[in-house]
């Protein structure tokens, strides 16, 4: 036997008699790596590793070790500002509530408030969602947010829940500008109505029974249109955006899943702000 078959293929030092079993090279004792038969050398250990499948979520995310993390956050931030409101004032939620207005100044000007102001103001489509002033208003949506949004959130994975998320809350935004204009809106019912109509999605796709999501979800939306002060725009923008995007995530084909899930996303946000730049025009004009 020669000198290339006895010493290890790492350390032409040392001799060895062990070979590993995936690649049959020679492998002394510190090169080695227990397997359920024999040992194997650490550069085949390394390449199983890294060539295992991954867990997946329902729609193709990574599994995470917290899968609620991305909901935690949310409520988090919505109730930081909340607090930041009730420290400083209305004056937040004038700079960062959603509408439109524009009206004659008293020199006969025309003079655009809100997202009507300008491009430079339309944060708002976002900021908006994270805005709220009464405590029974933040206590339901954040109670929602959580039971609708956590078991979302697990189902979907993050990067395709905060892309939901944000999609539904632009989309909200984008109805009131276009029905409800002059009105002053905050919360995130809007991204919250989203996540209802993709939970409906998912579900009816996994073949779960269907009555508890939609028997609640008629709920709401008898109660966006019968409760005073209620944004039903807000809350039927966020619902068609929300189940829209989850419709592509939910059935893309698994050839091109990732293109049509992010595909879906961007057509969705692209049609939100070409409503909201319709609905400024209007206004504006």
């Amino acid at each position: 036997m020669d000198q290339q078959q006895v010493t290890c293929y790492r350390h032409p030092d040392r001799e060895s008699g062990i070979h590993c079993t995936r690649c049959d090279r020679v492998i002394c004792p510190e090169c080695m790596v227990n397997a359920s038969v024999g040992f194997q050398c650490r550069e085949c250990v390394e390449q199983a590793s890294s060539a295992r499948v991954q867990p997946r979520t329902v729609a193709g995310g990574s599994v995470a070790a917290d899968p609620f993390l991305v909901t935690k956050i949310l409520i988090g931030l919505n109730i930081a500002v909340f607090l930041l409101v009730q420290a400083v004032g209305n004056r937040i939620a004038l700079d960062l509530g959603l509408y439109a207005l524009c009206g004659n100044d008293p020199t006969g000007g025309q003079v655009c408030i809100g997202v009507a102001q300008g491009p430079d103001q339309w944060y708002r489509l976002v900021t908006s969602a994270f805005l709220h002033q009464q405590y029974w208003h933040i206590g339901f949506n954040m109670l929602s947010l959580w039971w609708i949004g956590a078991p979302l959130e697990r189902m979907l994975g993050r990067s395709r829940y905060v892309v939901l998320y944000f999609v539904s809350a632009i989309a909200g935004s984008a109805a009131v500008l276009l029905l409800a204009p002059d009105a002053l809106t905050l919360g995130a019912s809007g991204a919250i109505f989203g996540l209802f109509g993709a939970t409906a999605v998912l579900m009816r796709r996994l073949r779960y029974d269907m009555r508890p999501i939609l028997a609640l979800l008629v709920l709401n939306i008898v109660f966006s249109f019968t409760w005073t002060g209620v944004s039903w725009q807000g809350h039927m923008g966020g619902l068609v955006g929300g189940t829209l995007v989850a419709i592509g995530m939910a059935y893309a084909p698994r050839e091109r899943r990732a293109l049509v899930q992010w595909g879906t996303s961007a057509a969705v946000l692209v049609a939100a702000l070409v409503v909201s730049a319709i609905a400024v025009a209007q206004v504006t004009s």
